[in-house]
């Protein structure tokens, strides 16, 4: 379930947010007039969450390389040839 304060918390009760993000690892969604406005999260919940997109934009573009008829290398290929750049 999400946690969501309103924005008045933010500044009253930063460090019981701060504890919530660090300990939880979740965000805090922040509420300002009844509508969502901001979410806060833990630095390293961000770093996560960048990574995982990286991640993601990186899969893509493999999959676009792969469906559109590249050349491709056999693992053991791949594996030979690093094995021999690394003995070298």
């Amino acid at each position: 379930m999400p946690i969501i304060k309103p924005i008045s918390d933010l500044r009253n009760k930063f460090n019981e947010i701060s504890d919530i993000c660090h300990k939880q690892g979740e965000p805090v969604f922040i509420t300002k007039n009844g509508e969502g406005d901001l979410v806060v999260m833990s630095l390293a919940a961000y770093e996560r969450q960048k990574a995982l997109l990286d991640l993601y934009e990186k899969l893509g573009e493999a999959e676009s390389e792969s469906l559109s008829g590249a050349p491709k290398v056999l693992h053991q290929d791949l594996m030979k040839k690093i094995r021999s750049k690394v003995n070298e």
